[in-house]
């Protein structure tokens, strides 16, 4: 597991510094996987209406609801590996 974390936060480190700004979709599955990765399912309330960067994330996050913290770390250091 820690090897895991690890490459986990090499990847987090390595996101920040990719060549190209990744297209939007790619940006919410990024955000989605750290979040999964990190703190489990989203739990919180949706946010409202005008707030819509806010409910892109939390549909993002949300669509990968029961994805085991593990797995969300290994498809994430995956799509930034496959990003450099």
């Amino acid at each position: 597991m820690s090897d895991l974390n690890t490459r986990f936060t090499t990847a987090v480190a390595e996101s920040k510094q990719l060549k190209e700004r990744p297209d939007n979709k790619t940006l919410l599955t990024i955000y989605a996987l750290y979040k999964q990765a990190t703190d489990g399912d989203n739990t919180g309330k949706r946010p409202g209406f005008t707030d819509l960067v806010g409910r892109a994330k939390f549909d993002a996050w949300a669509e990968i609801k029961g994805t085991s913290k593990e797995k969300a770390m290994e498809d994430y250091i995956a799509l930034i590996g496959s990003m450099k």
